[in-house]
């Protein structure tokens, strides 16, 4: 059953009939609330998570309300999976209009415990950073998506340390999840550089959010998963031109490509996301992480 109302409120006021959207990490806490929104806006949802049943479920209810949903399952702490995610959504649509990179970890059950990916990267970078810039530049080599990016990121910010990407050395989840939303950051203003075609946002979708993540680190939730969705739903309107608000306040309108928000409103992110040489280190690094992973 969808979660009961809060103080929060999603002011739907447009359609988004045949508009495709893939929705990473869709099974759970702001991911699912968004799919929801979108579901009751007309959206034709690519529904992405990494266990079959939670996607079948969140398919079946949103097929149920008479939405066009479908279910795509990977584990996006796999290069492997991420990539062929990408491939499998290529190949089995005509057209996709939006992706959204929502999918992500948190600090951690253990703050201090490092934890690696499947491929032996640390997770936060590899999940929240490197799984989207592999699944993006996948489907942008495939022509997709048409329209707009939007990458969850976050306020939690820290500068990313080339000399340890990885975050082997001093190592807390904290400071490995802000350097992979960092990352995220400066991965998007090179994205809406490279394809002006399309317009490319990250946002911060709001401070500490009830969902599993926040309750995994033993941090008490200052706000409703909704509120997440209806920042992830501000800036998407803003990107296709909607203009819907969030939170009862004015949307952010359409402007440049390549911001950051927190939450509907636009706002600077850390300064290193802004220096050219910072990012093109970062992706040179990044094509050469995923370089055997792709097609």
């Amino acid at each position: 059953m969808p979660p009961s109302p809060s103080l929060y409120i999603i002011r739907v006021k447009s359609s988004l009939e045949k508009i495709s959207i893939l929705l990473t990490g869709a099974t759970g806490g702001i991911g699912m609330a968004t799919a929801r929104v979108l579901s009751s806006r007309g959206a034709e949802l690519l529904i992405h998570g990494r266990d079959r049943q939670k996607v079948d479920k969140l398919t079946a209810e949103l097929s149920s309300s008479g939405s066009t949903a479908r279910g795509f399952v990977a584990d996006l702490s796999s290069l492997a999976e991420t990539a062929r995610l990408a491939r499998q959504v290529a190949q089995s649509v005509g057209a996709l209009d939006v992706l959204i990179n929502n999918a992500g970890v948190g600090f951690g059950r253990d703050g201090k415990k490092r934890e690696v990916s499947r491929d032996g990267h640390e997770l936060r970078f590899a999940v929240n950073y490197l799984a989207p810039f592999l699944l993006t530049e996948e489907l942008l080599a495939a022509g997709l998506p048409r329209r707009a990016v939007i990458n969850v990121a976050s306020a939690g910010q820290d500068t990313v340390d080339f000399m340890d990407l990885m975050t082997q050395n001093d190592y807390s989840g904290i400071r490995a999840y802000c350097r992979s939303k960092l990352a995220l950051i400066m991965f998007t203003i090179d994205c809406a550089a490279l394809h002006q075609e399309l317009q490319v946002h990250a946002l911060h979708p709001g401070t500490y959010l009830d969902s599993h993540m926040v309750r995994e680190a033993g941090i008490q939730p200052l706000g409703p998963v909704s509120e997440g969705a209806g920042s992830i739903l501000a800036v998407l309107d803003a990107a296709l031109g909607i203009g819907t608000s969030a939170g009862g306040g004015a949307g952010p309108g359409r402007g440049e490509s390549g911001r950051y928000f927190d939450r509907s409103r636009p706002a600077r992110a850390l300064a290193q996301a802004y220096q050219p040489e910072a990012r093109r280190k970062l992706r040179e690094a990044s094509l050469s992480l995923v370089a055997s992973f792709r097609a």
